[in-house]
């Protein structure tokens, strides 16, 4: 497993990236919500209140690293999130900005 933090605008989040399989498992995590891969449920985070989105990839085939998931592309984000304003569309870097 991999931890990092990652500074996005002058606040701390914290990146993941755990190997399952074949694949790598990428989130980060701020004071108010998650950001992550397409393995991510958002919809069932969404029960919980907790804010999260999911990104593809803005090149490649899949999210497989930190520098990935903040390239990507938002393709989902629960209610939580966009009431914090997290919109389909935006980058990773973006979208986290809100979540920190």
């Amino acid at each position: 497993m991999e931890k990092n933090e990652l500074v996005i605008d002058n606040k701390v989040a914290t990146g993941y990236v755990i190997p399952i399989g074949p694949v790598n498992l990428v989130f980060a995590t701020g004071e108010k919500g998650l950001l992550g891969c397409g393995a991510i449920d958002v919809a069932a985070l969404a029960n919980f209140s907790y804010p999260a989105a999911r990104v593809r990839p803005g090149t490649g085939s899949s999210i497989g690293s930190l520098d990935d998931l903040l390239s990507g592309v938002v393709k989902e984000a629960n209610g939580p999130a966009e009431k914090l304003g997290l919109s389909v569309g935006m980058t990773g870097r973006e979208a986290l900005s809100f979540l920190v």
